[in-house]
């Protein structure tokens, strides 16, 4: 997880990181900009051709040679000359561009290694698909993320988040490290095939502080018993972790193996286009038709529809009224479930029925306090209530269960900074490769603003603009659901003076 840097002038390039400084402060370069940068800086001195560039900045996609050239002279505009008067970037005319200025490559940014928590601490890793069909790879992923799930559960112990497990899927590194970067005592990891209407799993238990193995087994079981497997080892990791067992309430178990596969590969598609949401909400209606009592599609279909009508200029109201009668459903049939409890609460709090909220994201917590989701969806709420600080916390919790988020968590966080004034902050989160191409861009205009950088501010609102033409600030605040004045004020103050519409 970690990624090389170069030095070139006052500049560090992290391309990693998807940062730029300059003199140690963070100068604000979009995400093309960075792609075509790290390519040139990579190979100083090499020239490289127009097609690979384009290929750089827009891997997959036909552009003019016209937007290549936009790009370059933005770049030189940002990085300004070399220090005896040239340039860092030079034309080689009819074949491309070379980097001309000397690079220093640093050596890799380590993480920090994060502490130990004060609980035995899990990370379950991928399990691989050792079936000869790659259209087993959901099933396997299904399995991980419900061992995770079941094991997060437990109050007693440290379970990494999905999103962080899922970093490492395909990737042949040590248990220490892994375990490093994650900042936890043990690793689950395993295997899986399925086939002929049965299945196998192997699962082992690893201390990485010692490298012992505390626990290995092997199951070899009809695939209608999965779920049966999935408590078993479960139970198996608990007794071996906190040496005794403790039930936890039941889940709520899907009758139909298909509608439960469809449910796995629906939620990778969430939260990334119109399109793939499309998709999304076609697996979930179907996998709602074949099993009509099980939680899980009712609970990712009422946060798919409640993500187009913010993110994607749904049909507000008529979306709204299906997110939260959906999110409803899901916690009638498992109200055992964290994750049905905080997408209601999410869902009531933009209602702003904020009591009703607060009992269901106190709910959400009590089933399953190692929800990292929950706890950063509970810090945009608090933010937007006015308690910033607790709003930190929250975010910084759900951090440190899933260090290596969705985008989504940066532009909260982000949002919390600029609510707490340290604009600062702000700017170094928001100009993260991680969310940078996103909406956040609103709180990166502001945050920019209230610094006094208003040229970067403003080009930073146009791009916002590009990618949300409708937007005014005036709508925005009618949807947030803010219960602090002061805040709301705060917020559309840094929307004016970076000169989005109001």
């Amino acid at each position: 997880m970690q990624g090389s840097r170069f030095a070139f002038g006052p500049f560090v390039l992290d391309p990693g990181a998807g940062t730029l400084l300059r003199n140690d402060v963070p100068v604000a370069v979009g995400y093309r900009g960075l792609s075509l940068l790290a390519a040139l800086v990579g190979r100083p001195g090499d020239i490289l051709g127009k097609a690979e560039l384009m290929d750089a900045a827009w891997p997959g996609t036909a552009v003019e040679e016209g937007n290549l050239t936009v790009q370059i002279a933005q770049l030189r505009k940002l990085l300004g000359p070399v220090a005896d008067g040239g340039e860092w970037i030079s034309t080689v005319p009819r074949v491309g561009y070379r980097f001309a200025g000397a690079v220093e490559q640093l050596a890799d940014a380590k993480r920090k290694p994060l502490p130990l928590p004060d609980k035995p601490s899990i990370a379950v890793l991928p399990f691989v698909n050792f079936s000869n069909d790659p259209e087993q790879d959901s099933f396997a992923d299904g399995l991980t993320e419900d061992l995770i799930t079941d094991l997060s559960r437990i109050s007693d112990l440290f379970v990494i988040a999905r999103n962080s497990a899922f970093a490492y899927k395909g990737k042949a590194m040590d248990v220490r490290e892994i375990a490093g970067d994650l900042g936890v005592r043990y690793l689950l990891e395993g295997s899986a095939r399925r086939a002929a209407g049965r299945v196998r799993i192997n699962a082992q238990l690893v201390d990485a502080v010692s490298g012992d193995h505390l626990w290995a087994e092997r199951f070899d079981r009809g695939l209608e018993d999965i779920f049966a497997v999935q408590d078993e080892v479960t139970a198996k990791i608990v007794e071996a972790l906190l040496g005794r067992l403790r039930a936890s309430p039941p889940r709520n178990r899907p009758k139909n193996l298909e509608a439960y596969d469809l449910c796995v590969r629906a939620r990778k598609l969430i939260d990334d286009s119109p399109q793939m949401a499309q998709e999304a909400h076609l697996m979930l209606t179907r996998a709602v038709s074949l099993d009509p009592e099980y939680a899980e599609p009712y609970r990712w279909l009422a946060m798919n529809h409640w993500m187009g009508q913010v993110h994607w200029g749904g049909p507000t109201e008529a979306a709204r009224s299906v997110a939260l009668e959906l999110a409803r459903k899901a916690v009638a049939i498992d109200p055992n479930d964290a994750g049905c409890r905080w997408i209601l609460a999410y869902l009531l709090a933009y209602e702003r029925s904020f009591t009703e909220a607060d009992a269901e994201f106190a709910k959400a917590i009590e089933l399953d306090p190692n929800e990292a989701d929950t706890w950063a969806a509970l810090s945009d709420i608090a933010v937007l209530a006015g308690r910033v600080e607790e709003g930190l916390e929250h975010i910084s919790k759900a951090f440190r269960l899933n260090p290596f988020p969705a985008s989504w968590y940066h532009m909260t966080l982000g949002q919390a900074q600029y609510a707490a004034r340290d604009y600062d902050a702000a700017v170094e989160t928001l100009l993260r490769d991680e969310t940078y191409r996103t909406s956040s861009r609103r709180f990166l205009a502001a945050s920019l603003a209230q610094l006094g950088r208003l040229d970067e501010a403003h080009a930073e609102a146009e791009l916002f603009l590009v990618g949300n033409p409708h937007f005014t600030t005036s709508h925005w605040v009618t949807m947030e659901p803010f219960r602090d004045a002061a805040t709301l004020e705060h917020f559309v103050d840094g929307f004016r003076k970076a000169g989005l519409p109001e």
